[in-house]
């Protein structure tokens, strides 16, 4: 493997910038090209080209495409343990629920690219070791998500709407958001992101109205 080079900080593009955003910029590059190219077809060369690095520069921050796909996942599951921490820290109550509801959906909108490019390339990404153990991570955050909505010790009916509260928004706004549609698809032109928003939110309430103590 080629040594980083001595007349370049690692850690930095050519534009300079903080170590995290040399990372979020390798990943927001690596998802251009990967929605271009696909992702058997895109390569750790093109991705340091279009960065304007060498590959020594790039194999600082990630070793390998699996390692940046890697990183959406962290990131993703990063967010929702601070959405977590932040709900546990709050006493169970309507407020609370509404308030992590909207938050929540904020994380999904924001996710909304890599969860395009997980969908488009989830053949190819099945078997990989992180995939298949994608939804055992996701279950215990999830959880833990359902018992800030509902308290503790919520009966089975009002963990199931809590949980469907929670799939709802997901999904709804990774079905609707703009670019989320096949070409080919005859459905209504996708709808204006805080739209959007909105709608899935309100959804997400009203599936888990009456479920958190009072």
């Amino acid at each position: 493997m080629d040594a980083v080079p001595t007349d370049q900080d690692p850690e930095e593009l050519p534009q300079g910038g903080r170590r995290g955003d040399t990372r979020a910029r390798i990943q927001q590059v690596a998802l251009e090209l990967f929605a271009e190219h696909g992702y058997e077809r895109t390569s750790l060369r093109e991705i340091a080209e279009r960065l304007g690095v060498t590959k020594a520069a790039l194999y600082y921050h990630f070793k390998s495409k699996e390692d940046i796909v890697r990183s959406f996942t962290e990131d993703y599951f990063d967010r929702l343990d601070a959405l977590i921490e932040w709900g546990q820290g709050r006493p169970p109550a309507p407020q609370t629920a509404s308030e992590l509801l909207d938050r929540y959906v904020s994380i999904v909108m924001e996710s909304g690219e890599v969860f395009r490019f997980m969908e488009r390339n989830q053949a190819t990404l099945r078997d990989t070791d992180h995939s298949k153990h994608r939804f055992t991570q996701f279950r215990p955050r999830l959880n833990a998500l359902i018992q800030i909505l509902t308290g503790p010790d919520a009966p089975p009916r009002s963990r199931i709407r809590a949980a469907a509260a929670l799939f709802a928004a997901s999904t709804s706004c990774m079905f609707f958001m703009k670019d989320s549609l096949a070409p080919e698809a005859d459905q209504a032109q996708p709808l204006d992101s805080d739209e959007l928003r909105k709608i899935v939110l309100e959804l997400a309430e009203d599936l888990a109205r009456g479920i958190s103590p009072a």
